[in-house]
Formats: structure tokens, sequence, C-alpha cells
């Protein structure tokens, strides 16, 4: 018994261990953190239960038999985060770099499987140079298996990839069909092919960091969310997002007590809105005034800036919150930002997360680079969220509204369950200067008449009166009222039942 103990002890040891020393110094001097520290800052102190430690590859090809480790490069187990379960994987670059092998892949699909069963999100630290290639075809298929569990997983548990690190090649696409993406600046990379083939292939020097890096990603490419200054920083906002979710889509979205009152009164916002109806104002603002202690979790904020995602909580409870931002393009919707706020709604409404909408979008971009990029389909994903969307939607219209652009964003039509708008709201196809020139075109030399005309159809249409006439608009509520008309609606709205058509799936305009 004594001897089994002993090796039990050293096999943990060289476990523990990873590649050695010597490069744990390595990656402590990048100012990286290993993969088993990774792990105790993530999750709550001591509450970690780690799986098959004690796995190895199985290569014997290129000397790989005399080249073992326990664990072959991945920490896998779960644990608890601020109480919440949560199953883990952390890739250790000091282990062959990190590359994937068959074992490695097949312990992380072990805790996927598992935390499909149980109901609980899944969390993946990648640091990892890609295929192990001394195993060939077997490491490609360790990949493909993990692709089809995020498949399968996707709508079901949440899934957070964390990259800190390099993630290259096939190792990007797992990523790529998880719910959301952190990186971390100088020191984690994806892209699809790296600096050097792209160099051989397309003849363009391009470095890591600007092909595929944390700035290139969160801004350009919208591939990642939310990038941090380093390993413990996105590790504790990653705890901090961890909070807003469901553990599965078997849930409601979690409730946290708060000492703010649900029918507080937020005057200030009665002067947010400038009397310019071609002035901005910052709907980060209105955000902040109107949920849970001013605390909004932002998703994508420097990506598609003219439209704002991210969670928040209305009388303790998580909501998703997507606004039209002024500031930027005047709001108008685009190609990226109707992508940005499909998918967040979709997923919103996979977790049982109720979406709260704020309306300020004289309509879609134009232009000949919005068209051939295809802003017709683009922006029906937006709309096709909407539409399919089943949890509580509640819609605020605090300016403009205007043409499909009123439709698209969680309107009645498309099944919005309480539809507010703000006393200076403009519902109309379009704005009075342009509906008049074309009403009126006739009168286009005629510039007092058509003055005169735009205030008649101002008068007419530009209010929220003519949309509440119909029902369109449940009720014209005051601005400092939001926050108490909105957490009342939620509560009304608790125990909302509606499904859609039996299906497959739906196909989504891709």
């Amino acid at each position: 018994m004594q001897s089994i103990v002993e090796q039990l002890e050293l096999k943990r040891e060289l476990a523990r261990r990873g590649g050695g020393e010597k490069r744990i110094a390595a990656q402590h001097a990048k100012g990286k953190l290993t993969a088993r520290e990774r792990i105790e800052v993530l999750l709550d102190e001591g509450t970690f239960e780690e799986w098959d430690m004690f796995v190895e590859h199985r290569c014997t090809d290129f000397g790989m038999q005399d080249n073992k480790i326990p664990g072959d490069g991945v920490v896998t187990g779960y644990g608890m985060i601020n109480g919440r379960l949560v199953f883990v994987y952390s890739q250790d670059f000091t282990v062959f770099g990190g590359a994937l092998s068959e074992a490695h892949a097949e312990k992380i699909c072990k805790i996927m499987d598992q935390a499909m069963k149980v109901g609980a999100p899944v969390i993946g630290l990648n640091d990892s140079g890609g295929a192990r290639i001394q195993e060939g075809v077997a490491s490609l298929g360790g990949y493909a298996e993990v692709f089809q569990r995020n498949v399968m997983a996707s709508g079901v548990i949440p899934q957070i990839s964390m990259i800190m690190g390099p993630s290259a090649g096939g190792a990007v696409y797992s990523p790529a069909m998880t719910d959301f993406i952190f990186m971390v600046k100088d020191s984690s990379y994806m892209f699809v092919t790296g600096p050097e083939v792209v160099k051989t292939v397309t003849h363009e020097e391009v470095s890591a960091e600007d092909l595929g890096g944390a700035i290139t990603h969160t801004t350009k490419s919208g591939v990642a969310d939310l990038a941090f200054e380093n390993d413990v920083e996105a590790l504790l906002m990653l705890r901090r997002l961890y909070n807003y979710l469901p553990l599965s889509n078997r849930e409601k979205s979690p409730v946290r007590p708060t000492g703010d009152a649900a029918d507080r009164v937020e005057l200030s916002l009665d002067t947010l809105v400038p009397d310019n109806p071609n002035k901005a104002y910052d709907m980060h603002e209105l955000i902040g005034k109107v949920v849970d202690d001013g605390d909004f979790f932002e998703i994508q904020p420097d990506y598609a800036k003219n439209i704002i995602i991210g969670f928040a909580r209305m009388d303790g409870q998580t909501v998703g919150v997507v606004a039209n931002q002024p500031l930027v393009l005047a709001g108008c919707l685009d190609i990226k930002s109707s992508i940005k706020a499909a998918r967040f709604v979709r997923f919103c409404d996979a977790f049982n997360i109720p979406v709260i909408t704020f309306v300020d979008v004289p309509g879609f971009m134009p232009g000949t680079s919005q068209e051939y990029g295809g802003i017709i389909k683009h922006g029906a994903k937006l709309l096709y969220a909407y539409a399919e969307c089943t949890v509580p939607k509640i819609t605020v219209i605090t300016r403009k509204a205007y043409g499909g652009a009123y439709d698209v964003m969680a309107s009645k039509h498309l099944r919005g369950d309480v539809n507010f708008a703000w006393p200076d709201a403009e519902i109309a196809v379009m704005g009075a200067k342009g509906a008049v020139e074309i009403i009126f075109r006739e009168d286009k030399n005629d510039p007092e008449k058509l003055a005169a005309k735009e205030a008649e159809y101002r008068d007419r249409f530009a209010n929220p009166f003519v949309a509440a006439k119909r029902g369109y608009i449940d009720d014209v509520i005051l601005p400092h009222n939001t926050r108490k008309r909105i957490c009342r609606s939620l509560v009304m709205l608790k125990d909302k039942q509606v499904t859609n058509p039996w299906r497959k799936h739906g196909n989504i305009p891709l």
C-alpha cells in the first residue's frame, strides 16, 4: 500500500510540474500564469476537483513514447465561481506547447459531456500551439470531437472561451462556436493561418499582433468580445460575467438582491435627449441611470459602437440590454451592428434572459459599401433574432424610430411584450424633411411651401401618438419613470410562456 501511495504522489507531482521549472519560468517571463495558476484565480478557493490527471498520450512516432507527461498538456475538472458550479479546462503551454493530442481532446470532451448532463457552463482557458503534429490525423480527429460537442452544447449550457496565448489553425474554431471570447492584450492571438503563411501565400507582411491580436479582434473583426491587460484581470472579469448567467437553458436568469429601489425615479433623464433632433447624446448615460446600481457589463464595447449590448440587473434580475448609440453614426443600423446585436439577442433568448431594448434609430446605413456587403441579409439577422425570441421583451423608444429600423428594434409587431415611448419620440417611415421632399416633390422649388409642409408633417407624425392610437405603443411614459415601468413590466412577465412552431431549426439568413 505504501509503495502505491508513493507512486500516486510522484505522478501527481509530475503532473503539477507540467513541462518543468524552466518552461514555467518562461511562461512567467512573458507575464502569463500557468494553467493551474489560472484555475486558482478563476475558481473559488479550494473548490477545484481535477479529473484525468494521469492521462498520457498514446503516440509512439518520432520518439514520443519516451516523452510523456501526466495530464498531457491540459488540466480539466470542475469547481465553483461564487458558489455556482462550472466545468473548466486549462491548456498548459509548458507541455508540448499546449498542442492538442487525441488524449488531450478526450479530456476536454469528457468534461463537456458531463457539463451537458448536469447542466453547468464550460469555460475553456486556451493556450495552445495547435494540433500536435506528431499525431497527425488523430489530433485533427480530436479537434472535430471537441467541435461536435461545442455545437451540441450551444444554447444548452453557456460556453466561454478565454484566449490566453496562441490559438491558431483548427484551434480557433472551438472558441468561435462558444458564446463569449475574452482575450489578453499582447499575449493572446487567434488566426486561421499565421504571419509566415500569410507572407508566403499573399506576400503580405503582418505581425502576429496586427493579424490576430486582442485589439484586432475586439475592434476590427468582432471575433472577440473583450480584451484585458493581463491574465489576472481577464479571469476576474470572467468571474464577474459568470454572475449574470444561468447555469443552463433549464434555469431562469439569476436574481441577486439589490438595495436599489425598483421604483426609483431618475429626474435627470427628463433632460437627457437634446431639444435639437440632430444633436447626439450618450445612451450609456440612460443605461447607467436605469439599471441596478449603475452596474452594466458591456459586451464588445469597441466593435460596432453604434449599438450597445451587455448585461445588467433590474430589481435584481439579470437582463440583456440592446441600445442604439446616437453618438456613433447617429445610431444607424449597419452590417456590423446588426450581427453584433442579433447574436446577443439569440444568446439571451437561449438562456431565458429578458431583453430590454432602448431605441433611437434613424434607419439603416445607406451606401454602396453596405449594399454590396449584404446589409439586406445582415440586417435581417437582427429582425430574425427579435422575431424568434420568446423571452420577455421590453422596448423603450427614446427619440427616433424610423422606417424598417423601427420594425427591427423589438417592435410590437415582432411580439414585443411591452413597448414604451418617451413623449418626444418620433415614430415614422422617415424624417419629416425626407418625407416631405418625396410626397411634395412638385414643390421642390418652393422652399417656403416645403418648410410649411415639413412643419405640418412633423406635428402630425413625428410623435408617439399615431403609433399609440393603433396600440403599437402600450404607453407614453415620462423619462424619469423608465426604471419603475421596466421593473413593473418584468414582474408582470416573469411567468410568460410562448412557444414557436415545432421545427428542426429555422433558417436564419446567414
